[in-house]
């Protein structure tokens, strides 16, 4: 059973950064396509950014684009998400998720394609 972990979150003002990371244990992850997702309050969760364990590929979500970079750090034991130029309305709970389906395009943003699923980090964007 893989167990994701989740850090990093706060406050933080508009315009500010923040880098959450998401630690596995007991397996690395160089085998599992990583997603991040988001869900604030009242809302349907959404998916943020992902790395694939096939090819090293990254995909974000269109209104993180630039300001969001995904990456696999510390021998593949942790997978990063810095968030940068934040924004009141991302607001929510950032969860990480791993799955070892080998998931392309569309297929990524199902979040119940996923098969673990951390208990979320609370990233609050206010001034």
């Amino acid at each position: 059973q893989l167990h994701l972990v989740e850090s990093g979150g706060g406050l933080v003002q508009p315009g500010g950064s923040l880098k959450l990371s998401c630690a596995a244990a007991p397996y690395t992850l160089e085998r599992y396509t990583i997603g991040w997702f988001r869900q604030a309050p009242g809302k349907e969760r959404e998916g943020v950014a992902y790395i694939s364990h096939v090819d090293g590929s990254t995909n974000y979500e269109d209104s993180v684009k630039g300001r969001f970079s995904i990456s696999r750090e510390n021998a593949e034991t942790v997978v990063s998400l810095q968030m940068n130029s934040l924004k009141p309305e991302e607001t929510a709970n950032y969860y990480c998720t791993a799955t070892t389906q080998p998931l392309r395009g569309i297929y990524l943003t199902n979040s119940e394609l996923y098969e673990y699923w951390g208990r979320g980090t609370q990233v609050t964007v206010s001034s």
